[in-house]
């Protein structure tokens, strides 16, 4: 989404950059997880494929995804390719409904696991959404077996609304009203939006 193709989100202890070319080559690495396939319901591409998916993704008005930083790692190192540590996306996949986004969240590098990076990336991207976006629901898609993300969502306040047997997962759903607007922008008040951001 060409939105947010300049837009750094820097938080406590991530920060999100728009998902461009240079990033490929990790995010293709990761992809090759049978894990991580298996937990974002995703196939294997080729190299050149995930080139084109990155393209297609960075001009779809319908899909804004992020690249997550290791915040400790990026101002140390410098470097965005050794500070990746996952990505998150909002989808608006109905047409009839671009107030309606699906979240997903992905920490892809297993250390950086159970540190709460994947909490608070989720909330930058929901607040993101509410501001930038206009979004008034989310809904998030995820397996049955991935009880770690059922539970972050549940927390969050997300409601379960249906499962499918056949693909083994659950969605749930979460309206944006005003109370949950304030306890979510109560979560982002570190957050600082930089629209003009671009790798040196």
């Amino acid at each position: 989404m060409k939105i947010n193709k300049s837009t750094q989100i820097i938080g406590e202890n991530v920060i999100l950059v728009p998902y461009k070319k240079h990033h490929v080559l990790r995010y293709h690495e990761w992809m090759k997880s049978e894990e991580l396939q298996h937990l974002t319901a995703s196939e294997p591409l080729s190299l050149e494929d995930e080139y084109k998916m990155q393209q297609s993704w960075f001009e779809d008005s319908d899909k804004c995804t992020f690249i997550i930083l290791s915040k400790s790692l990026f101002e140390s190192t410098g470097n965005e390719i050794e500070a990746m540590i996952g990505d998150t996306n909002l989808f608006l996949n109905d047409p009839d409904d671009k107030e309606c986004a699906e979240i997903e969240i992905m920490i892809a590098e297993t250390t950086d696991r159970g540190k709460g990076f994947g909490l608070e990336s989720v909330y930058l991207m929901l607040q993101y959404g509410i501001e930038k976006l206009d979004i008034k629901k989310y809904s998030a898609k995820i397996s049955m077996d991935n009880q770690k993300s059922i539970s972050m969502f549940t927390k969050l306040g997300f409601k379960e609304i249906s499962r499918s047997e056949v693909f083994q997962e659950i969605t749930l759903e979460r309206i944006v009203d005003n109370e949950w607007r304030d306890w979510l922008k109560s979560r982002t008040l570190h957050a600082i939006i930089n629209e003009n951001y671009e790798l040196n």
